[in-house]
């Protein structure tokens, strides 16, 4: 055995030479491009490490997500795969000889042109994984984004698909929820409060009035006996005064049917009543009167 391992040592030794020499062999292509074999195995390796800490990467994340968020992920993710496959890419070639100088400089104008061009749906996306890992916006929430109210039908990445009361379709961007001034009305529950502003004329009663209005509000079956409607005596007004009636619903998505409702009986109540709902009045003096004319 001693004599085997004598003999044949030189030749695996010869061997391991020329198997090192053949990974360190230099190709050439054109005046900018070498690479050996080694630099190539060490490439594969490089991807497919870069492939195992994306899917390990990508497991993690997805562990504490929703399957409805999950789908809404799983393009994003794509995109970051293909990002971080470019950059390692960029990153390699670099370190195995090859020339990207001339590559950055031929991109640089586009890339400067495409980054302004996505600046806001990149926005837009970022704002989207914000609204969906705190969740300050749910489904079936009820919102209100620069006026506009709707309730919250389908969340996505880019965009926020709210329906109106008038059952039209909001499209929001989603960098909206982020720039603007967010009001989420059922983020308390579904119950909320409510006001109808009432004004009468300085001759009437406000102990009359505030029993009349209670009786109105207790009286409709969208309005919650708990918490119980409730008046306040808000102000004097110019011509009136004014009384705000508080109400609770379930739903403040037709809260404006509900409050329409109690507008059209307290007028038609004031009216049996004999109770005036008055308006401004302005008298005019001249102080000296106009000419008649001949």
């Amino acid at each position: 055995m001693g004599f085997v391992f004598i003999v044949t040592s030189p030749i695996i030794m010869r061997l391991i030479n020329k198997f090192i020499e053949l990974l360190n062999y230099k190709f050439t292509i054109g005046s900018s491009v070498s690479f050996t074999p080694k630099t190539v195995l060490f490439v594969i390796l490089i991807i497919l490490l870069t492939s195992f800490m994306l899917k390990i990467l990508r497991k993690l994340l997805f562990r504490t997500l929703s399957n409805d968020t999950k789908v809404k992920f799983k393009s994003l993710f794509s995109f970051i795969n293909y990002f971080v496959y470019i950059v390692v890419a960029l990153i390699i070639l670099q370190n195995v000889g090859v020339d990207v100088t001339a590559i950055f400089a031929a991109s640089a104008a586009l890339l400067v042109g495409v980054g302004l061009a996505l600046q806001t749906f990149i926005q837009d996306i970022i704002s989207g994984i914000f609204i969906l890992v705190d969740k300050s916006v749910l489904v079936g929430d009820i919102i209100e984004v620069d006026g506009q109210i709707g309730q919250v039908e389908n969340i996505k990445l880019r965009t926020t698909r709210a329906v109106t009361r008038e059952n039209k379709v909001l499209i929001i961007p989603n960098h909206k929820f982020l720039t603007s001034t967010l009001f989420n009305w059922t983020e308390n529950g579904i119950i909320t409060k409510e006001i109808v502003n009432v004004g009468v004329a300085y001759k009437s009663n406000p102990k009359q009035i505030e029993q009349m209005l209670l009786k109105i509000a207790k009286d409709h079956d969208k309005v919650l006996s708990n918490p119980e409607p409730f008046v306040l005596f808000s102000d004097f007004g110019d011509s009136a005064l004014l009384f705000q009636l508080y109400i609770a619903v379930d739903s403040s998505f037709v809260a404006n049917v509900v409050k329409s409702d109690l507008r059209y009986t307290i007028f038609e109540a004031f009216e049996k009543e004999g109770i005036e709902i008055p308006f401004p009045q302005r008298t005019l003096t001249f102080a000296n009167s106009p000419t008649p004319l001949k």
